[in-house]
């Protein structure tokens, strides 16, 4: 969006509060026109921004300078794809007087000099000690999906996980973080991957291996498969958005894999989702 001439340049970068729209040249009727637009108490923005997590977090943080982004907020921060707005989530020493309110959920707690970085210009919490948090969590399987991300974008390690929950025994759901990390793969290349294996672990079937490179006889690579039971020759594969654009060579990938003896199921996230007996079902009937 063009700037106009009669917006501040100084008050197009983010937040502004009345006395700053002020001090630039700006009445407070002139504010309640088409180009500004009002984001909390006392705080303005120019319209031109637009609408984006980076705003909305940037008008969180004016009014609360003391306040370190944290749980998915830092998450999304930090590269992983969690909503980070819903809502807006910051941590605050304890015996700040700071509410939550719609929209924003705060917890009081001291974090140490390492567990607090800057990222996109803003304070968050850092990467280990979001994995904990949001690993921490219930639902259990949205947790090892957040979880199963950090690791395979390699933003952390397992085994740093790891050393941390035995550092931190007292850390708030630390039961439910031991649970999430032994249920964790770093090989999920996605959510739907990670919940497809979990409703087959969850539901007692034996875990399979993720990301399995299938050859033939003669050594010669035919294909990958999502997950892979080794005892059946058992491929299972996720089919999203990506296997409709790739449905050629989809195709083509499992005909090598079956005239080699492997056999492949394939579900969707409807079938996850909403047929998930089935599912599990389909897979424990396969023979052994």
């Amino acid at each position: 969006m063009a700037r106009p001439p009669n917006v501040p340049p100084a008050l197009t970068k983010g937040p502004f509060t009345l006395r700053e729209a002020r001090l630039a040249g700006l009445s407070w009727d002139q504010l309640q026109g088409t180009s500004w637009r009002r984001i909390g108490r006392g705080l303005y923005m120019w319209s031109g921004l637009g609408e984006s997590p980076l705003v909305t977090l940037a008008a969180v943080r004016r009014p609360l300078p003391i306040a370190v982004f944290s749980g998915r907020t830092a998450a999304w921060l930090h590269g992983l794809d969690l909503p980070p707005c819903d809502p807006v989530e910051v941590t605050i020493p304890a015996g700040c007087g700071v509410s939550a309110r719609t929209g924003l959920a705060v917890r009081r707690l001291a974090l140490h000099d390492g567990e607090v970085v800057t990222r996109r210009e803003m304070r968050a919490t850092s990467i280990l000690r979001t994995v904990a948090d949001v690993g921490s969590r219930p639902p259990l399987v949205d947790a090892v999906v957040a979880v199963d991300m950090a690791l395979h974008r390699r933003l952390v390690a397992l085994t740093d996980l790891r050393a941390y929950v035995a550092e931190h025994p007292r850390l708030r759901g630390i039961t439910r973080l031991r649970r999430v990390l032994d249920l964790a793969e770093p090989a999920s290349e996605s959510a739907m991957e990670t919940r497809l294996r979990l409703l087959l672990v969850l539901a007692g079937l034996p875990r399979p291996l993720a990301q399995v490179a299938l050859n033939d006889e003669r050594g010669h690579f035919l294909g990958r498969t999502d997950l892979y039971y080794p005892a059946q020759r058992l491929g299972l594969e996720y089919d999203g958005a990506t296997h409709r654009d790739n449905l050629v060579q989809d195709n083509r990938r499992q005909n090598r894999l079956q005239d080699a003896g492997f056999r492949l199921l394939r579900f969707t996230a409807a079938d996850i989702n909403h047929r998930p007996d089935a599912v599990v079902a389909l897979v424990a009937r396969q023979p052994h």
